[in-house]
């Protein structure tokens, strides 16, 4: 089972959250976040996956964000296309499609990218693009019958544990978490988290 932490951009808090378990690392392309980083941080994970977030982005954009930043995946939240993925898979990438789901019917619009992306990410629709920090009705995917694993996301936070407990999905990878565990936006409660991940961890092994 797999911990992404999203939007991180400062060198000490990126060791930090390093330290406290994560497997995956997210870094924020996208200009109109909070969380956006302008710039290579002094400090890039070593022992963690690092994802790079996109939203719309050409292809081109994204190739050079992941040399830049020595992306091993990139996430996509915006309407890429699955020609787009397939691109960048094909470049030597893993992907990452995002999709905000409210209800079961929607869960078709994944049908395309199979195939054409690792691994799937559910989020909480809203008004912008990346996430809202709000959760929705998890039991939705039970819907879900694609062979594309996926990573749950939406709100999660230390009081999301009990939840997480009882959901289930043969498809299940991992999870995203990000404002949840904020301080201010980008900085991350590293103790919070490694307590956090430390109890998921028991219930879900990583497989990494």
């Amino acid at each position: 089972m797999i911990v992404k932490v999203c939007g991180m951009r400062d060198a000490v808090n990126i060791r930090e959250v390093e330290r406290a378990g994560a497997d995956w690392m997210g870094f924020i392309c996208y200009e109109r976040s909070p969380r956006f980083i302008d710039r290579v941080p002094e400090y890039l994970p070593q022992k963690v996956v690092r994802v790079g977030v996109f939203v719309n982005a050409a292809p081109e954009v994204c190739l050079r964000q992941a040399e830049a930043l020595a992306l091993h995946t990139v996430q996509l939240h915006g309407t890429e296309s699955p020609d787009c993925c397939d691109r960048l898979r094909k470049s030597g990438l893993k992907v990452v499609k995002a999709f905000a789901i409210h209800r079961a019917e929607e869960l078709q619009i994944t049908e395309p990218y199979a195939g054409v992306c690792d691994y799937f990410l559910f989020d909480t629709p809203c008004l912008q693009y990346g996430g809202s920090g709000r959760s929705f009705d998890w039991s939705v995917l039970e819907h879900y019958r694609g062979s594309t694993p996926f990573l749950l996301s939406g709100g999660i936070r230390p009081e999301s544990m009990e939840a997480l407990k009882a959901f289930r999905h043969p498809r299940w990878e991992g999870i995203d978490l990000n404002s949840g565990f904020e301080s201010a936006p980008g900085m991350k409660n590293a103790q919070t988290l490694a307590r956090f991940i430390a109890e998921f961890k028991k219930l879900h092994p990583s497989t990494l």
